[in-house]
């Protein structure tokens, strides 16, 4: 199960003229550091006039799944959602309306 909690965390991270590739390298949060892997999926959106740019990853070891966002107006990261491997997978009650 997926938890959404919107906290700021600690984030490195660097970008890449040629390319123009920013990507997200190290994240520290509740006193544990996760070196993340390859960018899994990529948007953003508006606040007003900022944009507000998320990025999907996994650590480098498969067991923790994160949702940022970094914001563009204070350079501001925060986990939006988390998951970790070990997690339970949820349960949905039957919609059987036979």
């Amino acid at each position: 199960m997926r938890e959404s909690i919107n906290e700021p965390v600690s984030v490195v991270w660097y970008y890449n003229a040629p390319s123009r590739h920013m990507q997200p390298y190290m994240l520290k949060w509740n006193s544990h550091e996760y070196y993340l892997g390859k960018i899994d999926f990529w948007h953003k959106t508006w606040d007003g006039k900022y944009q507000i740019h998320h990025f999907s990853v996994a650590d480098k070891d498969g067991q923790a799944y994160f949702k940022l966002a970094f914001r563009t107006d204070n350079l501001q990261w925060t986990v939006e959602e988390y998951m970790y491997a070990d997690m339970p997978a949820p349960t949905y009650a039957s919609s059987n309306t036979s």
